[in-house]
């Protein structure tokens, strides 16, 4: 038992000097006018207006087990997954409607999964529209200068969504569109984590979206993204 033990222990410190090597600390970056001017070089880049003044959005998210078709204007949108079928209002969560195979729940479940709906959409269409977030209430923006001299754009969540205190360091090509973020989250312990914005598309109301991300050897798919104007 004691020989089981010391190499589980052996695996263990290895395993956390592994983390404490790969790790990386938040940077700290120069807020002001010139990350705001990145900033907006970034929106610049991805068609901002277009993707403001697209209606509808879709996507799907983990191997499309979880699909969405967000009414942007109106603040409607429709999360399925399973057998479940959630008409979820941002607006006013109260109002949201709750079908399992057809049939139409209510009380304490419907309360439930329309928690568990907002969750999944906060988390889901972060992976989609990230970009555009840069100038929501509770951010904050400063430059971070790289090893190669050129210049990454850091963005903090104080509020919002499911997981305020989030940070993001997006990096962008020379003419401000973005090619990756390291994120420092809550719900991982390891700062840094680099992943891919690539596949980027535009979408039939002219903004640009992504259709994949990579994490190392993992890809996330966010499906058939779809970005339009007509109901």
């Amino acid at each position: 038992m004691k020989r089981i033990l010391k190499i589980i222990g052996f695996f263990v410190m290895g395993f956390l000097l592994i983390l404490w090597y790969i790790h990386e600390p938040l940077p700290q970056g120069t807020s002001g006018p010139q990350a705001d001017q990145l900033a907006y070089k970034m929106l610049n880049a991805l068609n901002y207006q277009k993707y403001k003044d697209t209606r509808f959005l879709e996507w799907s998210y983990r191997n499309a087990a979880n699909q969405y078709k967000w009414g942007k204007q109106k603040g409607i949108v429709e999360v399925k997954w399973d057998d479940y079928k959630v008409t979820l209002n941002l607006t006013n969560n109260s109002e949201s409607k709750v079908t399992k195979s057809g049939e139409s729940i209510y009380g304490k479940k419907e309360k439930k999964l329309v928690t568990k709906a907002l969750k999944m959409f906060h988390n889901d269409s972060f992976w989609l529209v990230a970009p555009y977030k840069v100038f929501d209430k509770g951010t904050t923006r400063s430059i971070v200068v790289l090893e190669d001299g050129s210049q990454a754009l850091l963005v903090s969540y104080s509020k919002g969504g499911t997981t305020p205190g989030d940070s993001y360091l997006w990096k962008l090509n020379p003419h401000g569109f973005p090619s990756s973020f390291k994120m420092w989250v809550k719900i991982i312990p390891l700062g840094g984590l680099e992943v891919t914005w690539e596949d980027w598309q535009v979408m039939e109301s002219g903004a640009f979206l992504p259709k994949t991300h990579k994490l190392g050897p993992l890809e996330l798919s966010m499906g058939n993204v779809k970005g339009y104007n007509f109901n």
